[in-house]
């Protein structure tokens, strides 16, 4: 029971550090609770982490597989390229559109915002081999055996650790927004920028590792 609790402790940290950072999925948390309602922004994280879930239970099943062939990260990361690329543009071409004419004020339902949660998780190609990093450590360490369990507790912890944060970033940018409304006029311009960093990085990962 200690090591499951430890296991936990750890995958949870491991996350939630992960998720810290501004990026497509907490930023779009903030964007949909400032545009749709917080409800909303809850609804989505909901989506993503329970896709991050099933990409966690994946990532156990494949990791030792990934480590033992290191071209499938490499693959992973040149189609992980081409997601940013179109992210980038996609989302600085919506913010010139938004600039240019008043956005209408759409009801969207829960259901649209856990799918849509569901989708941009399953488009973050870079949290399989992530995962499968952290169980080979973890594995390493003693810490996870694989034993239904272990991996309930990993993918569990792994779930809960990013929708937390993305809890954090709807209920912040909401309160935020209450005061100042930049933030929705700029969210796709900083997503556009979040994408073109991201892109920048997994080049030099794929071309200097």
């Amino acid at each position: 029971m200690e090591h499951l609790l430890t296991l936990f402790f750890a995958t949870f940290s491991a996350a939630f550090m992960a998720t810290v950072p501004p990026g497509l999925l907490n930023m779009n948390a903030a964007k949909i609770s400032v545009e749709k309602g917080k409800t909303n922004g809850i609804i989505f994280s909901l989506g993503v982490s329970t896709m991050i879930i099933i990409q966690a239970y994946i990532s156990v099943l494949i990791s030792k597989f990934l480590f033992k062939n290191p071209e499938i990260i490499d693959l992973l990361l040149k189609i992980a390229l081409i997601v940013f690329a179109f992210f980038a543009i996609y989302f600085f071409v919506k913010a010139k559109k938004k600039k240019l004419n008043r956005p209408k004020i759409v009801k969207v339902s829960k259901k649209n915002s856990f799918f849509k949660g569901i989708l941009l998780a399953a488009l973050n190609l870079l949290t399989i081999p992530y995962y499968s990093g952290l169980n080979a450590m973890w594995n390493a360490s003693g810490w996870i055996q694989f034993q239904f369990r272990d991996i309930a507790t990993f993918i569990l912890a792994a779930g809960c650790g990013t929708f937390t944060v993305l809890y954090l970033y709807t209920v912040y940018f909401n309160k935020l927004e209450t005061k100042n409304n930049g933030f929705s006029k700029n969210s796709n311009y900083i997503l556009s920028a979040l994408m073109m960093l991201l892109l920048v990085i997994t080049l030099i990962r794929i071309f200097y590792t």
